[in-house]
């Protein structure tokens, strides 16, 4: 067996791929709502190697309920052979600030009291999330990010980063995603934090609290990610005598439960908390058209026709008021999950765009 780990270890190694690996500052974090983490743990992922001039680095950030494995969730954008390889670039992925796959969050044991943080772990907000992304970029010594992705929760945070951070980040490529969160995306996590508050394990201090009020956030979120034409597409019964057990509903529970295996209902609460957080112009004296003119970077944006949660008019309002900014639209009928799906529309735009 040890051979065989060993063996495992040295193929990972040459192809330049690490397992998660898991970084812990001990120094105090100051959040912006200025509580303090004792200390602070980030779990990411890395492909590839980090070239001599440290001129290759793309980081991606994710969104809600992904974690740091980005070479898994989007296969068809990342890997061998596909337009951001391991082969030619060094990528990272770290997992979010209040998140449940390894960085600090509300399972993690607060070394004040010794225990689980769950509902007590403090509020965060997407400056936060980059605030923690720059301490491990410090760590990896990098130097310049040749290219910072984020679809829609990521994309708040690569606007975030460009702003705080402008001499590091040089393009970004946002997908999804907008300069403030809007009325409607906030009134739609609102609506899913109260499905958690409405289950009755939801102020139990275990793990498990709020398990059947995430099932049901998590449809109401799904309505959003995709929407109607997808749903009567691809869920409509042929049935026309059928009074229950009706495929659409079918589905919305094998999604809810999908997710209650691999998520927590505390981290969701947290995390819609810190999306709902998001506007480039707050604190800045400023409106969101004069920050958006602080970001010069090169920029390319992609909107999908069909997503109702964050339409194509949130990316056309940062194209217009981003200086060097380049839009695409897809006509794809997936709604906001598009961007992960048309991997292959994705891949030929950005690859064009590089290029």
């Amino acid at each position: 067996m040890l051979v065989l780990i060993n063996i495992l270890m040295y193929v990972c190694e040459k192809k330049g791929i690490l397992a998660a690996q898991t970084f812990h500052s001990t120094q105090p974090f100051k959040l912006e709502s200025g509580r303090v983490l004792p200390e602070l743990h980030i779990t990411y992922h890395t492909y590839g190697k980090l070239n001599a001039a440290g001129s290759n680095v793309v980081w991606v950030c994710h969104a809600l309920t992904a974690n740091s494995d980005v070479a898994d969730w989007w296969k068809g954008l990342i890997g061998e052979g596909r337009v951001i390889d391991p082969s030619r670039h060094f990528i990272v992925c770290a997992n979010i600030l209040g998140s449940c796959y390894g960085s600090s969050g509300p399972a993690s044991i607060n070394p004040e009291t010794g225990q689980p943080y769950y509902r007590t772990f403090p509020a965060i907000t997407i400056r936060d999330m980059v605030k923690a992304h720059i301490l491990l970029r410090t760590h990896l010594q990098i130097n310049q990010i040749h290219l910072l992705i984020g679809g829609s929760m990521g994309g708040y945070q690569v606007l975030e980063w460009a702003l705080t951070e402008p001499t590091i980040v040089n393009r970004m490529f946002l997908l999804c995603t907008g300069a403030a969160e809007s009325a409607w995306g906030i009134a739609i996590h609102t609506a899913q934090r109260l499905a958690i508050e409405a289950d009755n394990t939801w102020e139990q201090d275990t793990p498990d609290a709020g398990r059947k009020g995430l099932k049901a956030a998590r449809a109401i979120g799904m309505l959003t990610y995709r929407n109607y034409h997808t749903f009567v597409r691809t869920q409509s019964d042929p049935d026309k005598e059928k009074t229950d057990h009706f495929r659409a509903s079918s589905y919305i529970d094998y999604q809810g439960d999908k997710l209650v295996k691999r998520f927590n209902a505390q981290s969701y609460w947290l995390l819609t908390k810190a999306m709902d957080s998001h506007n480039i112009a707050r604190g800045r004296h400023q409106d969101a058209v004069a920050t958006l003119q602080h970001i010069k970077q090169p920029a390319l944006l992609i909107g999908i026709t069909s997503d109702i949660l964050c339409p194509p008019e949130e990316q056309q309002f940062l194209q217009r008021h981003l200086p060097n900014a380049t839009y695409h639209e897809i006509d794809s009928p997936y709604g906001h999950d598009g961007f992960l799906i048309e991997f292959e529309k994705i891949g030929a735009i950005l690859q064009q765009w590089m290029a």
